[in-house]
């Protein structure tokens, strides 16, 4: 094939994934610098759509607006997709190194991204009854996201399609153990942060007396 830009990769994947991604992985090519902004933009996504989403069709709670979840869906849990599928792709004997995996997964997103964006600058103008168009694009984007990312998953693996599929159920799995993880040490984090400073109290109390 004739040589492209990383941009011209990006636009060759989305709507040529299986030829694309082939072409991604034989000439090593991918950008980390636009994966991380897709990244990114999925996080804006998830802002806007929390913060400027038509009110007809969705309530914004100023008062109790927490970025940190935010973050949470869009960094944390992509990272989190990436690790895990890596982890498990050694046990199904995948080639997928993590920057490929990165980059791979990333490039899948934006469809979904693109159709989210429109969907909250339709929520403006279209009435309640019209909004059946507005959940038609987030289905589009999303079932393309979805070909985009089984596609990415099995060419950077080299797998047939029911394992990437399995992989991918595999790959749910082992991030919701993750989360179990991460919330079972933030928990004990916190009792020993409570115990600590019991402590200090305690101590600060009975020097002063």
């Amino acid at each position: 094939m004739l040589e492209l830009t990383q941009w011209q990769f990006l636009k060759h994947i989305i709507f040529r994934p299986f030829e694309g991604y082939e072409d991604l992985r034989w000439k090593k090519s991918g950008s980390m610098a636009i994966s991380w902004g897709i990244v990114v933009l999925l996080f804006l996504e998830r802002f806007f759509y929390e913060r400027f989403y038509g009110f007809q069709y969705y309530a914004s709670y100023d008062k109790i607006f927490n970025i940190i979840p935010l973050f949470f869906q869009s960094f944390i849990l992509f990272l989190m997709w990436v690790i895990a599928n890596w982890a498990m792709c050694t046990l199904f004997d995948g080639e997928g190194t993590v920057k490929r995996i990165f980059v791979n997964s990333a490039y899948a997103l934006v469809p979904f991204i693109v159709s989210s964006f429109i969907g909250i600058f339709l929520s403006h103008f279209l009435i309640m009854e019209e909004y059946v168009f507005i959940q038609i694009i987030g289905v589009v984007g999303f079932a393309w996201s979805l070909l985009l990312m089984i596609s990415g998953i099995k060419t950077v693996h080299q797998f047939g399609i029911w394992k990437t599929l399995s992989l991918m159920l595999l790959t749910l799995i082992a991030m919701v153990a993750m989360l179990f993880l991460i919330i079972l040490l933030l928990t004990l984090f916190q009792q020993m942060l409570i115990f600590v400073l019991s402590i200090y109290t305690e101590l600060s109390y009975r020097i002063r007396v």
